[in-house]
């Protein structure tokens, strides 16, 4: 077998690749007769938050339905939990395989899809009016617990 055909081109960017020695973290200072290497994932935060945002729009593996002014949305908890701690409290108290998660009378449903599209994206487009709602009602929650 060829081996420069078989290595022909750039790594993919979505897979890890090898990029220098390291050292084991399990040995602890111990000199060993192996060699470790590190590996790192090029564009793995880019990678991660286009992922994510792929799951949500596909609605692949949701396990969350969370609801507001008779609507809903499905999310996945593992992404609520990971960013929210309010979200992590609900559901570490209720492990439920598939739960609903009815929202507070004050949370209308489209700053329910401001906050989803933030938390799966990392940012959103929002006008000056509806930035100055989002920012009071989240000054609300945090000083009236």
């Amino acid at each position: 077998m060829d081996t420069k055909a078989a290595s022909a081109g750039p790594a993919p960017t979505h897979l890890p690749s090898s990029t220098y020695p390291a050292t084991s973290p399990y040995s602890k200072g111990a000199r060993s007769s192996h060699q470790y290497f590190s590996l790192r994932w090029n564009n793995y935060q880019s990678n991660m938050t286009s992922v994510f945002h792929e799951l949500l729009e596909s609605q692949s593996f949701v396990d969350v339905t969370l609801a507001c002014e008779y609507n809903s949305l499905k999310a996945h908890k593992v992404v609520l939990s990971a960013c929210s701690a309010y979200f992590q409290k609900i559901l570490l108290d209720n492990p439920c395989k598939h739960p609903t998660i009815i929202l507070p009378a004050d949370i209308c449903f489209s700053d329910l899809q401001f906050i989803i599209e933030f938390v799966y994206r990392g940012e959103i487009d929002v006008s000056e009016a509806e930035l100055q709602i989002l920012m009071l009602k989240d000054a609300k929650k945090w000083l009236h617990p």
